[in-house]
């Protein structure tokens, strides 16, 4: 089926995460933190329109959050019935049964969801330990299905294969390539945030890029050498974060986020330890020493909480098209997403803050990324009818 969500993603990676909060546990370090997300999303065909708005499945898609290791999630309620599906990157999301099947200039549709996440305890692998793998201790499988030039990665020219081919020289070890590749990007890739998502090479050609900008190079280089990657997008619990509603493409998008940030890093498969997250823009610790991309970044955290990969689909091209589609149309989407934390009954948890001039002009800007997961496959633009 087509893949969905991924253009409002994009959208609100742009503007997540004006401060940063990191929370700590003040007693029983191992357990379990809950929080409640709150999404509610409005679609409007302005009364002076001149078209009719017809749903596709990307318009009746919702996210369904990860379930794995570090974390438990459930759907508590919608406002419509759905059915379940995996899009083309592997995850699970819903598809609504919307009430109407199309928007006539004038009319609104609004839905509601709420989740129960449960955030466990996240143990990173001591990369002390073990013999670092080597190019050849990748399995052949992981490289053909994460390490291929297609999707958002398949616009890798020339100078970025020779780029990820000088940084890497003849190095071997996948941890030490890693390593190299994210003090390149360090001293090379200023943080400026973007509406619309770059592709690697234009990152590199502008010097800038936000959170998903430079881990789409990172796993652009990654997968040119031959090393599974996929970009791997979440939220984040901030206490502090104010309600600040802001306009984007145009006015076409509005947003407005209470205690929560969005965010977006890579994953990288490096042997003998597995799967880890790469984060090169939310590192409280920051990156004079390139292991703490790994071992320090948001997803360490258990405020944060993973939503979904992008492994195959061109996520930038969506996210365009998304745009385009509002902006030709004159159509309008309004987001409202609330994150709450759920303390224990015993009430033995609180929150530090940790808040960083550094970390918050790092993560300034990731509110684009969810209306683009949103809208994610629109490769054709829906037929413009008069009313």
């Amino acid at each position: 089926m087509k893949k969905t969500a991924a253009a409002i993603l994009a959208s609100l990676l742009v503007f997540s995460l004006l401060s940063t909060q990191k929370i700590t546990v003040t007693e029983g370090e191992a357990e379990d933190m809950r929080f409640s997300l709150k999404s509610t999303v409005t679609y409007t065909n302005p009364a002076d329109g001149n078209f009719t708005w017809d749903f596709t499945e990307d318009d009746r898609a919702i996210g369904l959050f990860m379930n794995n290791s570090w974390q438990s999630t459930e759907l508590e309620s919608a406002t419509y019935s759905l059915s379940i599906e995996n899009d083309e990157d592997g995850n699970k999301i819903g598809l609504l049964e919307l009430p109407k099947q199309r928007l006539l200039p004038g009319e609104n549709l609004s839905f509601t969801t709420e989740y129960e996440i449960v955030a466990k305890p996240r143990i990173i692998p001591d990369l002390s330990e073990g013999e670092p793998g080597v190019m050849n201790d990748i399995p052949r499988q992981l490289a053909q299905k994460y390490a291929a030039a297609e999707g958002t990665w398949a616009r890798t020219d020339p100078s970025i294969r020779r780029l990820a081919h000088d940084i890497a020289g003849n190095e071997t070890k996948v941890l030490e390539i890693v390593e190299a590749l994210i003090e390149w990007i360090r001293d090379n890739i200023s943080y400026r945030t973007h509406e619309i998502p770059l592709y690697a090479a234009e990152t590199v050609t502008a010097g800038v890029g936000d959170c998903d900008d430079q881990a789409i190079l990172l796993i652009a280089l990654l997968r040119i050498l031959g090393i599974p990657s996929y970009l791997q997008i979440g939220a984040i619990y901030i206490p502090d974060h104010a309600e600040v509603p802001q306009d984007y493409w145009n006015n076409s998008l509005s947003i407005v986020e209470r205690r929560i940030g969005w965010h977006g890093w890579a994953v990288a498969y490096v042997p003998p330890w597995g799967w880890l997250p790469v984060d090169l823009t939310y590192v409280p610790e920051g990156l004079d020493n390139p292991l703490n991309a790994i071992l320090e970044g948001a997803v360490t955290q258990q405020n944060t909480v993973q939503y979904m990969n992008i492994s195959r689909t061109d996520y930038i091209a969506d996210s365009t098209e998304a745009r385009s589609f509002l902006i030709d149309n004159g159509f309008q989407i309004h987001i409202e997403d609330e994150m709450t934390y759920l303390p224990p009954d015993n009430g033995v948890r609180g929150f530090n803050p940790f808040i960083s001039a550094v970390l918050i002009a790092a993560i300034v800007a990731m509110s684009s990324l969810v209306v683009s997961i949103m809208m994610r496959r629109r490769r054709k633009k829906l037929e413009k009818h008069k009313p």
